[in-house]
């Protein structure tokens, strides 16, 4: 179950380059794009945690969600001028 649960975190990394790549072309900005790489990124985080729920997982799914709130609170805030 660990190896099917790898692959689909790594398959979903995968995608989440993919994607963001895609969101960089049609809106050529670089915060929307990291937002959709940070999401499938949580994704990810969060498969590999269903796999080994150890310390080191949960500190790397919890710091990819503090980054990703951090950046859609920076997408969210109106910008000065």
């Amino acid at each position: 179950m660990t190896t099917a649960l790898d692959l689909a975190a790594l398959a979903t990394t995968a995608f989440g380059l993919v994607a963001a790549a895609v969101v960089l072309a049609a809106a050529g900005r670089l915060l929307p794009a990291v937002a959709v790489l940070l999401d499938f990124l949580t994704a990810a985080g969060l498969l590999r945690l269903a796999g080994d729920p150890s310390w080191s997982t949960i500190a790397a799914a919890a710091a990819v969600i503090a980054v990703r709130r951090l950046v859609v609170a920076g997408l969210s805030a109106p910008r000065p001028g």
